[in-house]
């Protein structure tokens, strides 16, 4: 019989294809905000030709007189057994949802509901509405100071306890951002002492492969998910909101040797699966990829990027890594905040410069500068031996805070990852050790900036001279950093002013014993040398001199 007769015999046998039974388990009867419930599908006899593609779970939920939101699931068993939903309640209330199993002609629904309880979760990263240069957690509209790291490779990290520990030192550390790749694999000639072995690997491996240790040519089957690689993810997405870890998720690499094809419906599958399983998390935002102008034009960025907001339920914020400030979509509703790769040590410069630019578009959002360095990296593109040391990189980190930005570094990768002495990996993996202390520096820049309102400031270098740099809300707050000590004179609104350095270097808090008087005032020299930072602030009413 010809091969077509047969397919047409075969087609209506596969369109009636359908499960033996589909049951919908029961969500918990109470749910705090900004944590999600999660509904389970369970398929008897699933029969599916592919249960990523020829079958889905949707549902719809909302309070009552308030408009609902559609949701996908997602698929999370290979023979298609298990369909799970998720949805993330940001008020409390009842809420009720309708839930959908389909396969070609079959259905199966499923109605019910749950009460969302008030609670002290921080909610979802946004952008302030009143400060738009700065973020707020939605939850309880605390300001956010952004003080990011590089983990690409975190998840693959075979004993999952290294996956907590990595975010729990980082997190002691007072970062709170770390960006992570979802798909992403690379070759391991950084010149650094990381290497791939059983511990852990560059080989992300979210869909099925034929040979995952190939670095060309694993053999990917784009159209069906690596399930045990998204359950891992998962885990450590929970883990770190619970320590209020922002992950920055990474779609793509650069460096990645085989790439989806663009704009094709195996890459939005790809999108969407990772919006059903990862966006009902709160403390996620999206990255299209990062060095995304080395495998994607603009067109993709602003259609994809558009794409993704669309299918996102929450909106979480998003943006792209490309190598330069002009691949951008600085303009687009779905384009949150920018994230530039810019190495020079010119940082205070540079993100005046790309604030100025921004406001002269006349869409304000913030400004993050996520890959200047690596410290003690030395690629080709560095200033040579030195200009990667942690204590370059923590001062060019001032200079990115003072222009009024933001930013992500990497730590050392030299203590190791399957070499000697194998307690490191840094901005390769996210694992550190004791020996690493660039982030102390960092933490101090953290302690300074959230003693004041930092969001109420803008930059007003025209205040101080001698190359000092300064954010100011003119009358009530002065921040002045001084790269190389000494005195710095200041033009203070009228008024009343109390002053206290601050050690860049160790974080002391020292108190100016004198009431500051507005006007033309010059300090006294810095109690030492390096780097300091002033805080000046208007006397509150009352207060005693």
């Amino acid at each position: 019989m010809p091969k077509n007769c047969i397919a047409l015999l075969l087609a209506p046998a596969l369109l009636s294809a359908a499960p033996a039974a589909v049951s919908f388990s029961t969500p918990a009867t109470s749910v705090e905000t900004y944590d999600f419930v999660e509904i389970t599908a369970s398929v008897t006899a699933p029969d599916a030709n592919n249960c990523f593609s020829d079958a889905s779970l949707s549902g719809a939920f909302g309070r009552a007189g308030s408009p609902r939101i559609s949701v996908e699931g997602f698929c999370d068993a290979a023979d298609g057994s298990t369909y799970r939903i998720r949805f993330m309640p940001s008020s409390p209330g009842d809420y009720r949802y309708d839930l959908d199993f389909h396969q070609g002609a079959f259905h199966q629904r499923s109605s019910g509901s749950f009460h969302a309880v008030p609670s002290r979760r921080r909610g979802p990263l946004g952008v302030d509405p009143g400060h738009p240069w700065h973020f707020i957690w939605e939850g309880t509209g605390e300001h956010y100071f952004f003080n990011g790291t590089t983990a690409y490779w975190l998840v693959n990290w075979k004993d999952e306890r290294v996956i907590r520990y990595s975010v729990d030192r980082l997190h002691r550390l007072k970062v709170n951002r770390m960006r992570v790749a979802i798909f992403g694999r690379t070759n391991t000639f950084y010149g650094e002492p990381v290497m791939n072995g059983d511990a852990w690997s560059v080989w992300l491996t979210p869909f099925r492969a034929d040979n995952t240790s190939d670095f060309s040519h694993p053999g990917f089957d784009w159209t069906r998910f690596n399930v045990d690689y998204w359950q891992k993810f998962d885990r450590m997405l929970r883990f770190a909101r619970d320590r209020d870890m922002i992950v920055s998720l990474v779609l793509d690499m650069g460096d990645n040797a085989v790439h989806l094809p663009a704009g094709s419906e195996d890459e939005r599958r790809y999108i969407r699966y990772a919006i059903a399983r990862f966006a009902a998390f709160s403390n996620i935002t999206w990255d299209l990829g990062d060095d995304i102008d080395h495998f994607r034009d603009d067109k993709w960025m602003h259609e994809t990027g558009t794409f993704l907001k669309q299918n996102d339920p929450y909106k979480r914020l998003a943006t792209c890594h490309p190598i330069d400030d002009v691949h951008q979509d600085r303009t687009s509703a779905w384009f949150d905040f920018t994230s530039f790769q810019e190495w020079s040590r010119d940082q205070h410069r540079y993100m005046l410069k790309q604030r100025a630019q921004q406001q002269a578009l006349g869409r304000i959002i913030p400004q993050t500068n996520e890959e200047y360095g690596y410290e003690d990296h030395y690629p080709l593109w560095a200033k040579g031996p030195g200009s990667e040391s942690a204590d370059v990189l923590r001062r060019t980190a001032w200079d990115i805070y003072m222009a009024g930005g933001y930013q992500t570094a990497g730590e050392t990768a030299r203590r190791g990852t399957n070499i000697w002495p194998d307690t490191g990996g840094g901005w390769m993996n996210g694992r550190g050790d004791d020996t690493m202390t660039m982030f102390l520096g960092y933490g101090h820049i953290v302690d300074f900036f959230t003693s004041f309102d930092w969001w109420t400031t803008e930059p007003h270098d025209e205040l101080v001279d001698g190359g000092n740099y300064c954010l100011a809300k003119p009358g009530a707050i002065y921040a002045i950093y001084l790269p190389n000590s000494g005195k710095v004179n200041v033009r203070l609104a009228p008024g009343r002013y109390r002053a206290e350095w601050f050690d860049a270097l160790s974080g002391e808090r020292i108190p100016l014993d004198q009431q500051i008087e507005g006007g033309a005032w010059t300090s006294p020299a810095a109690p030492g040398r390096d780097d300091w930072a002033l805080l000046i602030r208007a006397e509150a009413a009352g207060q005693p001199h």
